[in-house]
Order: C-alpha cells, then sequence, then structure tokens
C-alpha cells in the first residue's frame, strides 16, 4: 500500500471517532473502536519516525535532564491510549516518559592527578546512579594506559559506556558515537564551549563531534622562587631563552640541583605538550589550519636546535625516559628548578606538607621568536563507544556532571578548569552572560585560593591562562591524525634524536616529516582529514 493511501486511512479513521478523542490529553480513557485506531495510528506514525528525527531535552529537577525523541513520545502515547497503564512511566516536565534503557552504567576514568577528585566524583556517580535507579561502576586507570586499555575495549567491542581521555581521542572517531546533541545542549544551557575545546573534540572535516569535554586544565611553568631569585630573576623566566642562559647560573649556583631545568623529551604526556610549546613558540606546527602538513620548515629546525641547546646545557639524560610523574618528584625534592606542568605538582606538596610547597609559584606560557603558546596540560574529553549498552545513559550522566561543574572544579583544588564558562556561573545569571559570569568566578578562586597558599594569590597566573593556553594540533583542530602522532610521539622522538647526537636537527625534523606524512594520508584515505597541500 503507498504511503498517501497509509496516511489517507489513518486520518479517516482518526476523524470517524473524532467525539472519543475530545478528551485525550486530560485523562479521559479511550474505549472500544477509537482507541483501536488510535493507537494504529500512533504505531504506523512510530514505525515511520526515524530514531535520527531532532529530539529535546526535558528537565527532570534542578540538575536532571533526559533527552526524549519523537518516536519515544509516540510509543508512550500509544500505550497509554491503549490503556496500558502507567507502570513504569515517570512524570517529567510535559509528557509522560517511559524508562525503557538498560539499568547499568559502566564509567572507565583516570586515576587523577589530585586525588580529592576522584574521593569526590565516584561517590558522585554512584549517588546520581541510585536517584535514578540505575547501576553505576567507575573504574580508574592510570594515565600511561588509558589509551593501551582503551585500544583493548575497541579491539574487544565491549567495555565501557563511556570513556575518558586525557588528550584528544580524534584517532578513535570511527568507534564512537557523535555527541552533537549533547554539546549542543550543553551550548543551550550554559553558553559557548572554550573554542580550543571544541578543536579537541569536533572534527570539521567530517562534521562529526567524536567527544564532550566537561574541563581543560592549564599548564604554567612551575618554578622554585628561591633559586631563580638567586640568579637575578624573583619572578621567574619569561622567555624560553631565559630557561638556557639562567639556568646555565642556576648550574654554577645551585650545584645540588641536579637538573636545574625539567623539560622531558620522553615518551610521555609532559613531553608531548613541551616539544609541541617549543615548536609554536618559534611559529612551527605540524599542520596549518587547513590540516596540511607543514612540519618541515625552517621554524621547525630552529625549534629543535634550541631543543639541543637545553638539553645539553641545563638538563641531564635522565630527561630522556621521564614518566608523567618525573618532573613532579623532581620539583618537589628540590632535584629541579623549572618543570611545565599543571598545579599538580604543588598540590601534591601540599598534601605531603613539604617545605617546598612553599618555594613552588607559577609562569604563564614563555615567550619565544614567534609567540608564547603552550597546550592544555590535560584535555578532558569523554566518549560513548559504538558498542557502549546504555548510551542514553551515558549522555545524561555526562550532562548531570556539566551541571555541577563548580562542585568538580573545587573538588579537583582548582587543577580542572570548565570547558563551558557558563558551567560554573551562578545559575540566576541570564545565558548570554554566563560565560563571563564563570570567567569572574575562576578569577576570584585563583586570586584567592580556597586551599591554603601563601600568598593567597599565588595561582593569581591562571585568572589569564584562556589567553595562552590552545589544544594539541594548534593552529587547526585535533583530528585522527594529529591524535595518533601524538600517541605514538612523533614529535618528542624528533627532539630526543637531535638532542642525543642520533641525528643532526634538520635530519631528525626530515624523519619525523616522513612519519607525519605518513600518518596523514592514512586519515585522508579513512575520509577524516582534509587538506593534502603538504609542504
Amino acid at each position: 500500500m503507498a504511503d498517501s493511501e497509509k496516511i489517507r486511512l489513518a486520518v479517516v479513521s482518526i476523524l470517524e471517532c473524532r467525539p472519543a478523542l475530545q478528551g485525550v490529553g486530560r485523562g479521559v480513557r479511550i474505549t472500544g473502536q477509537a482507541r483501536f485506531a488510535f493507537v494504529n495510528f500512533l504505531m504506523w506514525r512510530c514505525m515511520r519516525v526515524s530514531d535520527e528525527q531532532p529530539s529535546r531535552w526535558v528537565r527532570v529537577t534542578d540538575n536532571r535532564w533526559r533527552r526524549v525523541s519523537r518516536r519515544e513520545l509516540l510509543k508512550i502515547a500509544a500505550a497509554s491510549a491503549a490503556g496500558a497503564g502507567l507502570a513504569g512511566v515517570t512524570r517529567l516536565t510535559g509528557p509522560y516518559i517511559a524508562h525503557a534503557q538498560p539499568r547499568e552504567l559502566r564509567i572507565m576514568t583516570w586515576s587523577h592527578f589530585v586525588p580529592a577528585f576522584d574521593r569526590w566524583f565516584d561517590p558522585f556517580a554512584v549517588a546520581w546512579g541510585q536517584a535514578k535507579g540505575v547501576r553505576v561502576t567507575v573504574d580508574h586507570v592510570s594515565f600511561a594506559d588509558i589509551v593501551p586499555r582503551a585500544t583493548a575495549e575497541v579491539a574487544a567491542q565491549q567495555g565501557h559506556d563511556c570513556y575518558f581521555f586525557i588528550a584528544p581521542p580524534a584517532q578513535f572517531e570511527q568507534q564512537v558515537l557523535d555527541l552533537a546533541d549533547i554539546n549542543q545542549e550543553a551550548e543551550k544551557r550554559y553558553g559557548p564551549i572554550v573554542p580550543y575545546v571544541k578543536n579537541s573534540i569536533y572534527n570539521p572535516h567530517s562534521r562529526k563531534y567524536f567527544g564532550f569535554s566537561d574541563n581543560w586544565v592549564p599548564d604554567p611553568g612551575d618554578y622554585l622562587k628561591p633559586v631563580w631569585a638567586g640568579v637575578g630573576m624573583v619572578n621567574g623566566p619569561k622567555t624560553w631563552d631565559d630557561l638556557v642562559t639562567s639556568g646555565t647560573e642556576i648550574k654554577k649556583r645551585f650545584p645540588e640541583i641536579q637538573i636545574p631545568i625539567g623539560i622531558g623529551f620522553s615518551q610521555d604526556i609532559d613531553s608531548n605538550m613541551a616539544v609541541r610549546a617549543i615548536m609554536w613558540s618559534f611559529g612551527a606546527s605540524i599542520q596549518d589550519k587547513d590540516s596540511n602538513v607543514v612540519l618541515n620548515s625552517e621554524q621547525t629546525v630552529k625549534a629543535v636546535e634550541y631543543g639541543v641547546r637545553l638539553f645539553r646545557e641545563v638538563m641531564t639524560p635522565a630527561v630522556l625516559s621521564w614518566n608523567a610523574a618525573s618532573n613532579n618528584l623532581a620539583l618537589n625534592a628540590r632535584q629541579t628548578a623549572y618543570i611545565l606542568n599543571s598545579i599538580s605538582a604543588y598540590r601534591s606538596a601540599q598534601a605531603q606538607r613539604l617545605p617546598v610547597a612553599s618555594e613552588i609559584f607559577f609562569t604563564p606560557a614563555l615567550k619565544g621568536p614567534a609567540a608564547a603558546r603552550v597546550a592544555t596540560h590535560v584535555m578532558g574529553v569523554w566518549v560513548i563507544w559504538r558498542f557502549s549498552r546504555a548510551p542514553d545513559l551515558a549522555k545524561e550522566f555526562l550532562l548531570h556532571f556539566l551541571d555541577n561543574s563548580r562542585d568538580a572544579v573545587m573538588a579537583s583544588q582548582l587543577y580542572n578548569f570548565p570547558s563551558f564558562w557558563g558551567a560554573v556561573a551562578d545559575t540566576n545569571v541570564p545565558l548570554a552572560e554566563k560565560p563571563d559570569a564563570g570567567r569572574r568566578w575562576i578569577r576570584s578562586r585563583v586570586f584567592r585560593d580556597p586551599f591554603d597558599s601563601l600568598p593567597p594569590d599565588k595561582l593569581k597566573v591562571l585568572a589569564e591562562s584562556e589567553k595562552w593556553s590552545t589544544n594539541v594540533g594548534h593552529p587547526g583542530t585535533a583530528n585522527p591524525a594529529e591524535g595518533e602522532i601524538y600517541d605514538t610521539y612523533v614529535i618528542t622522538d624528533m627532539f630526543a634524536k637531535a638532542a642525543t647526537g642520533q641525528l643532526a636537527p634538520k635530519q631528525a625534523v626530515e624523519e619525523a616529516d616522513r612519519r607525519v606524512k605518513d600518518i596523514f594520508r592514512k586519515w585522508r584515505s579513512a575520509g577524516l582529514v582534509g587538506g593534502g597541500r603538504d609542504r
């Protein structure tokens, strides 16, 4: 039967029963022929309405929302019309909503660098589940095992429903759901996302939101104030060149400090961020804004030459094998005078009541010949696997988590910054004013640290961190090619090989360029990266 004939018959059936239908919506039960015709019509509409049709979010309480599709609404209406009763149906703001999702949510996240956050997050997630009648399990993985564990889950096509990364996981794009719906909902509630956060979760070539971000983490320089004051720089270094010139003086005047400058050239997250900051400061990058490879340039060679100088004059071979905890430990043991890191080393020193905590202060991004810019220390990105058994619950939880961003920031002891500034604004602030209100709230906290910093404004440099932070993949986006380059440490290898003399700087750049172009070609062939006019 043609679609037009189906529609005609359904409409005729309803028109024939119009008197009986007048009570719909006022609690009147439909009986007999009217119910039969109405149910048939609604069920036919259910079959015709695609799951991809637009849906809307319905508020349950102040901090609970749920997405409702047109298909679901029609099914509920049909069930109600048929006299199925309201068993298993919950009254929300507006329509009746049936809970037909799996009643378990499995979350995988990292072991946070500030342990106090995990002590808050785990009970928070479980409490949300209890309120929803959902069994929530939260598992943790070390920062070094995030990507290997994710790779294993993808290979097995089973595991957790939502998975947390600390760097953009664009290389997993084909294995995750498009999260455009909850990203758009988040902007409706709190205003626009921070631009470099969007560049870390959205692929403009495939037009897919492969992730959802609740937080990012600034990456200031951490320095020992008494040591730098001893070489005439009481406010610490301001330029990359200061690390070499003043680092040499520190080496002479403070021989007990084994590694004057603690910048890693190893296969770890901190090294990955540091070498990119060096490159950007010299005007170099892996790609341009249009995803064309531009690594093999004079600017990159100069950046690598600087790295060689830094390594040979003020560092030691130990930095070639550092992990993400090494620079923190070295700073807190007073074995280095400067690291590029978050505030986690400082918070750790505070928690352990180490005397060095009073000596640790912070600098913004160091200036180079071309710029002063660093990547975010952590870019928190949640994904929902295609094989998730509870994708709708995962989405609902992530929005609930975002609704509690202010508590999350405080639980992290100001380590996490919100990806949507408006999420930490007061609830009564108008939407258009929320982002600026959120920025002011963060500023008020870092200028008067509620976690016992002395002086209280020790963290004030973070107030302007949005201006000098950016994303992996800058000046483009964190596409799958950039993600693989990050995970395989192509750039840290380039610096390390030059620093140790395995290759001359230009040779190291040329080798890395070949690796980078191979990776870009692979992802372009998959249709997930643009560009192609490589240098």
